[in-house]
């Protein structure tokens, strides 16, 4: 019998127990880091290969298409020709700030909509190759949020239109939107981690998570702002998300983000990925059983 901490692998047959340790599956040890760490170290060794099978994705999801990916493109211009009138009726703004703002909070919501929904299937999508070859795990949520930065990077283009349509003039704000789009990306990689290792444990996360986004949607200050809602602007700080948009919208409309949304952005980033890394190390031999 061969034990580790925690875990005792008695009921194991021989050839289960060799397929376990090919597949590095068994852990003698969760009281460190050192194998969430190694994961992570290896993965981004293995960044090119991320980069290669997620433009891949992209590609073969668009394939024999006319005008392919900029079907996205087109999707996000009508919906934020659709929202922008309609939501803009409805609460009196003045077009030329309301649909530039709600075109951004558009484009950075699919960015964040789409990393976690495809979180919660980054494992078990990849449950065959998971099971069979030796591959760090925390490749497939790079993986998943490259394909979500080359969306971004398509949609990016509605936001550029949109800006040069109502002449929005750029300040020196603008330059802030590359170390805060970092930032989000950043904090949205352990989300992914961490739904995608939930998920993968507990079935049930993918479709809560498709059942909450939607809620959130309008919980996230994707058309309107924080300050229009008054007294109950302080339950939207409730939401992490909210920082996120704020971040990358507010460069773009001439101002600089608030210390407290930097502060808490950091704050997630680092209590985020420490709890992440801590699971997966914890973890780190059961996950390929649970795929």
């Amino acid at each position: 019998m061969v034990t580790g901490k925690n875990n005792s692998y008695e009921n194991y047959s021989p050839d289960e127990f060799n397929w376990y340790m090919q597949c590095n599956a068994y852990v003698p040890t969760g009281e460190n880091m050192n194998y969430a760490l190694k994961d992570m170290v290896e993965s981004f060794r293995k960044f090119p290969m991320a980069i290669f099978f997620a433009w891949g994705d992209t590609v073969a999801r668009y394939r024999r298409s006319v005008i392919g990916p900029f079907w996205l493109v087109l999707g996000t211009a009508v919906g934020t020709a659709g929202l922008g009138l309609l939501y803009g009726k409805l609460l009196h703004a003045d077009y030329r700030t309301f649909i530039p703002s709600l075109t951004v909070g558009l484009v950075v919501w699919q960015l964040i909509a789409g990393s976690v929904v495809e979180g919660s299937v980054a494992f078990m999508r990849n449950s065959a190759l998971i099971r069979n070859v030796k591959t760090p795990y925390l490749i497939f949520p790079i993986q998943v949020m490259l394909r979500q930065l080359i969306n971004f990077a398509h949609n990016s283009i509605v936001i550029i239109v949109v800006l040069y349509i109502f002449q929005t003039t750029l300040a020196w704000t603008f330059l802030l939107v590359i170390p805060n789009l970092m930032l989000v990306v950043a904090n949205l990689l352990w989300m992914v981690l961490l739904i995608g290792m939930l998920a993968a444990r507990f079935r049930d996360v993918e479709q809560l998570i498709a059942a909450v986004m939607p809620i959130l949607f309008f919980l996230s200050p994707v058309i309107y702002h924080p300050d229009q809602l008054g007294v109950g602007s302080h339950f939207v700080w409730l939401n992490p998300f909210s920082y996120m948009i704020t971040l990358l919208r507010a460069p773009l409309q001439g101002s600089v983000p608030s210390p407290f949304v930097y502060m808490v952005i950091i704050g997630m980033l680092v209590i985020g990925w420490a709890a992440s890394l801590w699971i997966l190390n914890r973890k780190y031999g059961r996950i390929a059983f649970w795929v």
